[in-house]
């Protein structure tokens, strides 16, 4: 069942959280349908589509941060490695991991086909790929989960590349950790900056 939740209310509630549990709030096929539909319908420079996405639910979620953890414990100092470790299982407690790729032989497609913005795709790229995320992460939180985003990329992209079958070209972006919120997010009270320093609108009525 759809969120009964309106679009301005998930936007303004959607925060960080990093104490989730093993648990969801809503069906696997129901994170499916959300990953899908921000595939399909959320926009892209010239509809280059050009975002990708990997879901890991369950025992490959875990796996996942195993194999981050593992990845991490061969390039840190031990003392450093300890600290990053309890991050990790904090995420690795968690219920789901969705890996965000950007296809760069998508990106170089568009960039060969229109010439004048050749230099321009690679940042629209990014773009999108952010949007993708945006989406996703107020999707998943109107259902009840907490989300949280990292990036522990490049030095995870061979290891995942290998253990999902992922093909070179994808270029990992983040990693979104979700799972059934414990408490709060991670900032109760957030702070703005006052919006007349940031928005500027002529000519309305």
């Amino acid at each position: 069942m759809a969120s009964t939740t309106s679009f301005a209310e998930a936007v303004k509630a959607r925060r960080t959280y990093y104490a989730l549990t093993n648990e969801s709030t809503i069906p696997d096929s129901r994170i499916q349908e959300i990953v899908k539909d921000a595939i399909l319908h959320t926009p892209s420079a010239f509809n280059s589509q050009t975002s990708r996405a990997v879901v890991l639910l369950g025992e490959e979620h875990v796996k996942t941060w195993d194999i981050i953890a593992e990845v991490y414990k061969q390039q840190l100092p031990e003392e450093k490695f300890n600290r990053a470790n309890e991050r990790f299982k904090g995420f690795r407690a968690a219920y789901g991991t969705i890996l965000f790729y950007e296809d760069t032989d998508n990106v170089r497609e568009f960039q060969d086909k229109f010439k004048t913005y050749e230099d321009k795709f690679p940042g629209w790229s990014e773009q999108t790929n952010g949007m993708h995320q945006y989406h996703i992460w107020t999707a998943l939180e109107a259902e009840g989960l907490g989300v949280n985003l990292q990036h522990y990329n490049p030095l995870i992209d061979v290891r995942l590349e290998t253990e999902y079958n992922v093909p070179s070209t994808w270029s990992l972006k983040a990693q979104m950790v979700l799972g059934k919120p414990t408490s709060g997010p991670a900032v109760e009270n957030k702070e703005f900056k006052p919006v007349e320093d940031r928005m500027k609108v002529y000519g309305a009525k």
